[in-house]
Parts: structure tokens; sequence; C-alpha cells
């Protein structure tokens, strides 16, 4: 019997997310890659912009050259503000499904996303045909949807470790501090004009103390929990090395609830989950073991207080953090096993 095949597209195909989706889905036994888009360098082959893609795929072309009525899925890995417009031009081909890695689809209330991203939404009744989706939590619902709106990279590694002790309880919802720090490549290939700071390349900075857009995303997705109002502070590092994620998350637990529960409510929230692997209690965690993979590692620690602990949050932010989590999304809306080319 002939293995299903989709026909897919990438838009901003040459960009660090754009080229990680490439290179994971020339993998896929599922998917014909049918058009490799972006706005420069049309022409070239995609081995000019990676030369670790063995695949002979598509040319670079403009998204023009596309035959939509033969497209299964559209991936955006676009600006904010792009996919909105694109969606809106192309919803009317009722057999495509479209993935947007960027903030377009994420925020449910358009006022809230012009707040946070300054920009008008040109596709405000599209919003309700689409769901966010960290691939763990949204497994029932992802086939309802014709358009998936993919997580930021910080918002995956905290909620990962956050949402179940959030919903069983265990954690005080008013005092939680978030301490995350990525490679410079979640800021794109545009990462020097967004960092102007001295020594970027031998130095750590610290940026957006509690007003990184990200917070929009929390703020909803937390909201949506329903279990009282949830306070916390959340301040991003940009590191002087390309890929990698990690989030400190200090936490402050409900009176007898001890380090051991924890660890024992992440286990068995993600008990065959094929990529979350949680550390045993008090292992020193860094991106070491996620580093080019879809994997997130969580590891539980005791504070020096009896009370307080320390959840850390490993990531590779170009996969699980974008282009990985957007094929797991895919292989769950077309029934392809979870894990194809992602392990």
């Amino acid at each position: 019997m002939a293995i299903k095949k989709i026909n897919v597209a990438i838009a901003g195909a040459t960009g660090f997310v754009g080229l990680d989706l490439v290179k994971i889905l020339s993998k896929h036994p599922n998917v014909n890659i049918a058009n490799l888009c972006a706005t420069k360098n049309l022409g070239k082959n995609i081995q000019f912009f990676d030369k670790s893609i063995k695949k002979k795929l598509p040319k670079v072309s403009n998204l023009r050259k596309v035959n939509w009525s033969k497209i299964d899925v559209l991936f955006l890995s676009l600006p904010n503000g792009e996919a909105q417009k694109l969606v809106k031009k192309l919803i009317k081909y009722k057999k495509i499904k479209f993935i947007d890695l960027s903030a377009d689809f994420r925020i449910k209330k358009p006022n809230v996303y012009k707040a946070w991203y300054g920009i008008n939404h040109s596709a405000k009744h599209l919003i309700k045909d689409s769901t966010y989706s960290i691939s763990e939590f949204s497994r029932d619902k992802l086939k309802k949807f014709r358009i998936i709106a993919n997580p930021g990279c910080y918002p995956t590694s905290i909620q990962l470790a956050l949402v179940p002790l959030i919903k069983k309880n265990l954690i005080n919802k008013k005092n939680i501090i978030i301490d995350s720090k990525s490679g410079y490549s979640g800021a794109g290939k545009g990462f020097k004009t967004k960092f102007k700071h001295k020594n970027f390349f031998s130095s750590i900075q610290a940026y957006k103390t509690n007003m990184h857009r990200h917070m929009s995303e929390l703020d909803q997705e937390f909201n949506n929990i329903k279990k009282g109002k949830i306070k916390y502070s959340f301040n991003p590092h940009i590191l002087p090395f390309f890929r990698g994620l990690l989030s400190s998350i200090h936490l402050e637990l409900k009176q007898n609830i001890k380090v051991n529960v924890i660890h024992k409510v992440l286990k068995n929230f993600y008990k065959g989950n094929t990529f979350i692997k949680i550390a045993k209690i008090n292992k020193p965690l860094g991106t070491g073991n996620v580093i080019n993979t879809n994997y997130c590692e969580i590891s539980v620690c005791q504070g020096r207080d009896k009370n307080r602990i320390v959840v850390f949050s490993a990531i590779d932010n170009l996969i699980k953090g974008a282009s990985g989590q957007a094929v797991q999304n895919m292989n769950l809306l077309f029934n392809f096993k979870e894990s194809v080319s992602l392990k």
C-alpha cells in the first residue's frame, strides 16, 4: 500500500526557522515539499543557505509560483503581521491547513494583539478558526481547526514546566519568577539590528524586562487554565551562542508539598509523551542534551528554603520552540506518527 503523501509549501524558507523546517520536512516520508518561498535570492537552491540539507528540492521562488489548489499545508515562517494577510487571501482554498509560526494567530483578542505588537489585525474574522497549539496540550482539539498557531519559544519552555503544577494547585500562583536565556537565533537573521550592545558575541544581555511580547501569550494561556489569578515576572536574556533556551522558574510550594511530589506530578503528566523528559530530582540541567532535537528536558531542584524550588526547562528554541513543534502539530493534524522525522 502506498504511503500517504501531502504537499507542503513553506513561506519564509530561508530564515533560521524556515531552514530547520526544510531540513526536518525533507526527511519526512509523508511529505512532498512542493514550494520553498522567500522574497530574496530567488532561483537559488536551498543548499546555498544550508549545505546540510541533502535532498534535491525545488528552487527558492516567490509565492506567485505556488499552485495553491494542490497544497495541503502551508507553513508560515514570516514576520509578525504577514501571515494574517496571506491566510486571509488563501483561506478560500478549502484543502489548505495553515501552520503559523509568527504571533498572528496566537492572541485571541485583536485589541491585545495590537497593544503588544502594534499591528491592526487584518483577519479578525479568521481568529475563531485558529487554535493555539503546544502539541502535548492540544492533541484532542487540533484537528477541528484549519489554522494552527504555533507557540513562541519562551512560552513553550515555560508552559511545559508550569502548566501541570498550576492545574494541580501545588504552587503559590502569585509568586512565580521566570528567568529565561536564549541563543541569538531567536531574534531571527536581523538579530544584529535588534541587539546593538557592545561585545555582543562575548556577553550576556537582559532585555525587555517584564515587557516581552510573549507575555501576552503567557497571560492568555495562564488565564485559560481558570485556577485563579496568576502573577509572575518574566525576564529574558540573550546569550552569544546560536541556539538553545533554558528557563529557570522559581516557585514557592503550597504548604506540606515536597519536591518529590512536584517531580511525581510532572512524571505522571507527561507519561507516554515522546518529547518530554523529566530528569531525576536535583539534577543540574542545561541545553546540551536538547540542541538540534525536538525534546524538552525538565528538572526539579530543591531550593535553599524547604518551601522553594527551581524548575528548569530546556529546549532548542528553533526546533521544539518553533520548527519541530510545527512539524509535530502537522503530524497530529494528519494522523501521522507524532515523532515522524523528529527523532
